[in-house]
């Protein structure tokens, strides 16, 4: 596979480190059309090895060669408390997917967050460690997942105002205010029947 999770779906990647994020979100299955890279070991290792030569991340790249059933399990866990915090509440409830972040000094005289461990615990590292630093870069609340629930795709809201709630507003935006008329058609006859 030679594409992330978020290109196979034609998306925009988000800025900066939230793209991991972004990418971890995007490899469910969406509205039956594509299907979860989390599905199996075989497909996982082909994300993460995509993932790993967009990212030019070698450690990536060996841990995706030995990804087993286990890590496989972890990384949904992930994926489910990171669609959590994306939708505002609390990832905590599985409190397996936390872990530590370090602060290294660089050359350069700047302070860096440096992911922590190896394997599953190193990649959750970097997801939240990039979780972090859109927080504080207030660039968090733009990643959104498309309101449409057959879609639930995730973006990155470019929006003025940061008012977007679907992924593409022509393919989901249509679809939705399509049923939102026929319903209230239907409600309407209804009442004046």
């Amino acid at each position: 596979m030679s594409q992330t999770a978020t290109e196979r779906l034609r998306l925009q990647p988000a800025p900066d480190g939230l793209a991991l994020v972004q990418d971890l979100l995007n490899t469910r299955d969406i509205g039956g059309k594509v299907p979860d890279l989390l599905a199996d070991v075989d497909q996982a290792r082909d994300w993460l090895s995509g993932l790993s030569a967009v990212r030019a991340d070698t450690e990536l790249r060996g841990w995706a060669r030995e990804l087993s059933e286990r890590d496989l399990a972890a990384l949904r866990v992930l994926r489910g408390a990171v669609q959590v915090a994306v939708g505002g509440s609390d990832p905590t409830s599985n409190p397996g997917t936390l872990t530590k972040v370090d602060l290294s000094w660089q050359p350069s005289g700047e302070l860096r967050l440096e992911p922590t461990g190896s394997g599953r615990r190193r990649f959750a590292s970097a997801v939240w460690g990039a979780v972090f630093l859109a927080q504080q870069a207030k660039t968090w609340n733009r990643l959104k997942l498309c309101h449409l629930p057959a879609c639930s795709s995730a973006f990155y809201d470019r929006s003025k105002n940061n008012s977007g709630v679907w992924h593409d507003v022509r393919m989901c935006g249509n679809a939705a205010n399509l049923r939102a008329s026929r319903a209230r058609r239907r409600d309407h006859g209804a009442v004046t029947s």
